[in-house]
């Protein structure tokens, strides 16, 4: 931009590329957008990028599907796994992502990968808490003494 404003005031292509430290070439290039759509064509345009295979409406109802849980969506386990979901966006919105890019849109959707805790079936939790209180203090080694 500082370039432009050389530029505009009349100031030539090799001063403008010293005073700014750029090639006289680019300066060539600048000059020749400003005469074509002004000052605002210099301006940064962001990247389009491909456009998204899901919607925001679309992205909203999947959130919506998901915090459910895959139960409700008719899976056995209450798991949600990158296949599953990719599964759901194929059924509900018929748009097909591999397991790679699921774990993209989730991310994007403000998901984290999270891992269940393995209990046994056969865990005890009342015995588990009634041998820390009690058991557990009388094995836990104390401080030694050091003299």
């Amino acid at each position: 931009m500082r370039a432009a404003k050389l530029l505009t005031e009349g100031m030539k292509q090799a001063d403008v590329a010293r005073a700014v430290g750029c090639r006289p070439s680019s300066v060539a290039r600048w000059k020749e957008v400003i005469k074509k759509h002004g000052v605002e064509g210099l301006r940064a345009k962001p990247a389009s990028g491909r456009p998204p295979r899901l919607f925001e409406g679309q992205k909203k109802k999947l959130v919506k599907i998901l915090l459910r849980g895959p139960k409700a969506s008719g899976y056995s386990t209450d798991l949600w796994t990158c296949p599953r979901v990719a599964e759901v966006v194929m059924r509900h919105f018929g748009v097909g992502y591999t397991a790679g890019h699921t774990w993209r849109v989730l991310h994007s959707l403000g998901f984290s990968c999270q891992k269940p805790e393995r209990q046994a079936r056969e865990r005890d939790d009342e015995a588990v808490e009634d041998w820390r209180r009690r058991r557990w203090p009388h094995i836990k080694k104390g401080p030694q003494n050091r003299s």
